[in-house]
């Protein structure tokens, strides 16, 4: 189990970008004991963290938030691509395959994402996996999870104005260790229990 955590469109500077990320994802601590990361881009607006629980690469190689070799995709990744090493071999039969750094599902993800796009790629991909993926050629965040919603992704838009922030992570308490971060109780929606 890890834990993924970040936010789009946040105007603050990178060390108050930094300092916000750090207290979503120390919010999932329990998930990822191992290790954690941040990337983050100030002037796009997006950050994205990690909580790691080393299992596929117990390297340095399987760190995230990881790259793409081609540097287009950067990705946070829980979960576990069960057939990552068939997708590995499609890759190189192809022609497609980058020099691989490691043995990390996460790098196999990365590399169907920069030579399938990231629909295909999840359309080949079997196993249990939520994961919010950065196009900097795009400038598009995607979130995804596998078929049946094993693994936790909540996200949503916070704030108003040119302070509106989408959140996302693996727990509902990472979403709310960001300052935007409001949950009040719709009274009209309460009205409608019985």
């Amino acid at each position: 189990m890890c834990g993924v955590a970040g936010f789009l469109g946040s105007t603050a500077d990178r060390a108050g970008a930094s300092a916000v990320l750090q207290r979503m994802t120390n919010a999932l601590q329990h998930r990822g004991p191992d290790a954690q990361g941040q990337w983050i881009d100030a002037g796009d607006g997006v950050a994205l963290g990690h909580r790691r629980l080393s299992v596929v690469d117990l390297s340095p190689a399987g760190a995230q938030p990881m790259a793409s070799v081609s540097g287009r995709h950067v990705l946070v990744f829980n979960g576990e691509i069960y057939n990552h090493l068939a997708l590995r071999s499609i890759l190189v039969s192809s022609g497609h395959a980058p020099a691989w750094r490691g043995h990390s599902d996460t790098e196999s993800l990365l590399a169907g994402f920069d030579a399938w796009g990231i629909r295909t790629t999840v359309e080949k991909t079997v196993g249990m996996f939520a994961f919010a993926v950065w196009d900097k050629q795009e400038q598009k965040l995607t979130l995804g999870r596998d078929r049946l919603g094993e693994k936790p992704l909540y996200y949503g838009w916070q704030g108003a104005g040119q302070d509106v922030v989408f959140l996302f992570g693996s727990e509902l308490k990472a979403l709310r260790a960001h300052p935007t971060f409001s949950a009040p109780v719709s009274r009209d929606a309460l009205c409608l229990y019985s």
